[in-house]
């Protein structure tokens, strides 16, 4: 038989990394959501991790699990619910291990989500871009780096992962310069570079020593080490002190930088798939949230519809899209 130690270990080692082969951002969320289910059990049963038995992997206990969660730890809906969902695959991992474990982990497949309102969505104006921009420093050994790294987050609206970890031979700076992302999934999609972004990238690599070779990271640190997601975070934020969003309450992050990108392609005119191939969006789902955030699109739509005043001029007693049968087809449906 099993243990629990054994079944986490092979859900690690065997199915999260060997069979689905997860990013090390999504194993690490993984294990320290499954680190604080393994101490919560042991605290409830009052014995180490290491006597924990299977009986102890019950959907009672995951309940009781994330109610922990949202009572003692202060977590959010969205946190308990990610949560969850880890648990939902970690049960139908062990579920099809240790047939014992079957019916808790139906069980637990039975424990639904919260309903939850969607995560804001932060982005910055476009006189707010060009704010930042102009009051980025010009004199520095770091002043090149800096706005090269703001400009590529602008122009590719790329996850901080996929900046953290690119490589010089991902970029093409020549003709039709572009850029190799690598993104969630293990999956590679293709950008086009402005001109300028193209000629920042390779002022900085020009003058980078030692010599940039093509393995080496595109982005380096103060001290010449590859830039991590700490480190990303203190540019964006340390230039953008002076923009705060959401009612002045949060400071600028990378991501706002890839929500900026997509509605300003948005607002160009872009088609929403080319927007979602172009962000790495599995789901286009996850890109059309982009058009509901757009005041601008929504106060010229209003204005475009809007009733007129005049009280000579009166709405048609038969509106004209009454008479179109595949518009009605359509109103119906909605």
């Amino acid at each position: 038989m099993s243990t629990v130690g054994s079944l986490v270990y092979q859900f690690f080692e065997l199915h999260l990394k060997a069979e689905k082969g997860l990013a090390s951002t999504s194993i690490r969320s993984y294990r320290d959501g499954i680190r604080l289910f393994l101490l919560f059990l042991a605290r409830r049963n009052r014995r180490p991790i290491s006597k924990l038995q299977l009986i102890d992997l019950s959907a009672d206990n995951v309940r009781a699990f994330l109610a922990h969660l949202e009572a003692e730890r202060g977590n959010s809906i969205r946190s308990r619910n990610h949560r969850l969902a880890m648990l939902h695959g970690f049960f139908a991992y062990a579920g099809g291990q240790e047939p014992a474990l079957l019916p808790e982990a139906e069980r637990v497949a039975a424990i639904p989500r919260k309903r939850t309102q969607p995560a804001a969505t932060y982005y910055l104006e476009r006189d707010e871009v060009e704010r930042l921009f102009n009051e980025l420093p010009r004199d520095g050994r770091l002043a090149i780096r800096d706005k090269a790294l703001l400009m590529f987050l602008y122009n590719t609206g790329a996850r901080a992962t996929e900046v953290t970890g690119l490589t010089v031979k991902q970029l093409v700076l020549t003709s039709s310069p572009r850029v190799n992302l690598h993104g969630k999934g293990d999956k590679w999609r293709i950008c086009p570079l402005w001109p300028e972004t193209a000629r920042l990238l390779g002022d900085m690599l020009r003058v980078r020593h030692p010599v940039a070779t093509p393995a080496s990271r595109v982005f380096l640190s103060n001290v010449g080490q590859p830039l991590t997601r700490f480190g990303l975070y203190k540019i964006v934020r340390r230039h953008g002190a002076g923009i705060r969003i959401g009612n002045g309450q949060r400071p600028i992050s990378p991501h706002v930088w890839r929500h900026t990108t997509a509605v300003h392609l948005l607002e160009s005119g872009v088609d929403v798939n080319v927007i979602r191939a172009w962000l790495g969006h599995v789901s286009l789902d996850t890109t059309n949230r982009y058009a509901e955030i757009n005041i601008r699109m929504k106060q010229e739509a209003l204005e475009a519809c809007h009733v007129p005043l005049a009280s000579s001029v009166g709405p048609p007693r038969r509106p004209v899209w009454q008479s179109e049968p595949k518009l009605l087809e359509w109103l119906a449906g909605l």
